[in-house]
């Protein structure tokens, strides 16, 4: 401990001084905040250009911001996307199926993987590259209609997403990031988009219940559907009710 700091602590015991800790508000480095602690979506965003950059950016990641409008006396309105404008249409995903989940306060959700398609004979970490590294905006080249694209948007709470970048050959990159839904609106309501390969959980970190309206570029496949470290989705019971229900009872 500095003594600047054992200064402004003299008046604790010795020991509690030898405990102590001071948390550190400064900002920090956005890109190390990125893949650890996390930023809000609005300081990803805007800072993307400088995370790719830094090689901190998940390639084929897509987040956008969202306009919610406050209507008095009412509510809200909130414009989710257009189909033949903005980043979708950039990109050209037109999601093939749309749904929504809630997940109750304190729940979580994953990690979640959807399998890359792969042409015959082409080399995962090559095929990858050409996407990319070598073509990244040549968006026809990308097989929406042969894995699944998600693109997500929040409606209510606060969702703490993490993304895992697993494909073969790239960089395992972290990506976190808080986006509350359009029940409070601000800077930081947007739109993230998930390519396959790319490992992703949900946490449900606010005081209501989280609702998402998400399309996909392909249908439901349950073949599709790979879990990492998705223990968190279940509902373990007291040790005491396991031993009571693995009990033999009488002979």
């Amino acid at each position: 401990m500095s003594s600047r700091i054992s200064e402004t602590w003299a008046g604790l015991n010795a020991d509690a001084r030898a405990r102590l800790e001071t948390r550190d508000y400064s900002s920090g480095d956005l890109a190390l905040r990125l893949g650890s602690t996390g930023v809000n979506a609005s300081e990803a965003i805007n800072g993307k250009a400088a995370l790719v950059e830094a090689g901190a950016w998940i390639p084929g990641v897509e987040m956008f911001s969202r306009r919610v409008f406050q209507q008095k006396g009412r509510g809200y309105f909130g414009e989710l996307t257009r189909l033949n404008e903005g980043t979708l249409e950039r990109l050209g995903i037109a999601p093939r199926q749309w749904a929504s989940a809630l997940m109750h306060r304190d729940s979580a959700k994953g990690f979640h993987i959807h399998p890359p398609y792969i042409p015959a004979g082409e080399d995962p970490a090559v095929w990858f590259k050409k996407l990319y590294i070598d073509e990244p905006e040549n968006y026809a080249l990308r097989p929406y209609d042969r894995e699944q694209w998600d693109v997500m948007f929040f409606l209510t709470g606060i969702c703490e997403m993490l993304l895992v970048d697993e494909r073969a050959g790239m960089p395992r990159r972290v990506m976190r990031f808080v986006i509350p839904g359009d029940s409070r609106p601000g800077p930081d309501n947007a739109a993230v988009i998930i390519p396959s390969g790319v490992a992703h959980a949900l946490r449900n970190v606010g005081n209501e219940d989280l609702i998402m309206v998400y399309g996909t570029s392909t249908v439901f496949n349950p073949e599709w559907e790979g879990r990492i470290a998705s223990d968190v989705e279940k509902c373990p019971l007291p040790a005491d009710w396991d031993r009571y229900l693995a009990s033999p009872g009488p002979a």
